[in-house]
Formats: structure tokens, C-alpha cells, sequence
């Protein structure tokens, strides 16, 4: 089976660019009630995926103090840029070939609620639902 049937567009996918503001990135997940989106350099290669937990992780790293942590406010958000952020969950959700096999995408979703899917220059072309995978093994058990 190609993996391309189950490949949801870059076009159709929410995901940031990497000089994106802390700010920008929080809006765009919340707006899209996401907890983890696929980040893309400005050449639309996939660098890696960030979750709401990285912001909260990146935010109370340097905090030493329970009154520091109350003081951080939207403009602690709108200083720090994406790609500070994502070095933090990038080895977590690494991305799979156009190529890739139907066996490659379940194991991979047993980690992964989406595959990021590339293609044979790295460019970035969507992603691959962990909902879809399992309805297609349901369907086709063998």
C-alpha cells in the first residue's frame, strides 16, 4: 500500500515556522486545539516537533523561584523564537520517506499520535494520522 493515500497535505496542516514567536505558536495551537505541531525551516524542511510541554519546560527552565514563575507574562512569550524551543522535542517525532512501508508507519505510531512524511529532497509534505493507520489495519488486518 502506498503511504500516500493516508497523507494529509502540508496545505491542509497546521504547523510552524521555526522563527515564530513563542507567542505566534501558542495562538496557532490553541486556535487549532492542538497539543504538538510540526516545525518547518523557512526552506520547508522538517526540523522536528514541539508540544505544549516544550513551551512549559522551555518557560520554567531558568526559573529558580515559585515567585519568578508567576511573573512570566506575554512578553517573556513574544522574546523567545521557536527554534530556541525545538531542539528541546525534536528527536521525539522524527519523519518518515513518501517510500516509507505501512509496517514503518504502525510502528511508528504506537510513539506517535502523526508521522511527519517527507519527501526524497527532505521538504516536508504533510503528515500521516495515527487514527488512520489503525483504521486501515482494522480494515485489513493481514
Amino acid at each position: 500500500m502506498n503511504i500516500a493515500y493516508f497523507l494529509t497535505t502540508k496545505s491542509e496542516v497546521a504547523f510552524l515556522y521555526d522563527d515564530f514567536t513563542l507567542r505566534q505558536a501558542l495562538e496557532k495551537m490553541r486556535y487549532h486545539g492542538y497539543t504538538a505541531i510540526p516545525v518547518l525551516n523557512r526552506e520547508n524542511k522538517y526540523i522536528g516537533t514541539v508540544s505544549e510541554g516544550d513551551f512549559l519546560w522551555h518557560l520554567i527552565e531558568d526559573v529558580e523561584d515559585r515567585e519568578e514563575l508567576y511573573k512570566i507574562n506575554m512578553c517573556s512569550v513574544e522574546d523567545t523564537i521557536i527554534r530556541d524551543v525545538i531542539a528541546i522535542g525534536s528527536d521525539r517525532n522524527p519523519p518518515v520517506r513518501i517510500t516509507a512501508t505501512m509496517g514503518e508507519l504502525l510502528n511508528r505510531a504506537m510513539d506517535q499520535n502523526f508521522i511527519p512524511v517527507i519527501d526524497d529532497r527532505e521538504f516536508f509534505i504533510g503528515i500521516i494520522r495515527r487514527r488512520d493507520i489503525i483504521k486501515y489495519f482494522c480494515k485489513n488486518p493481514d
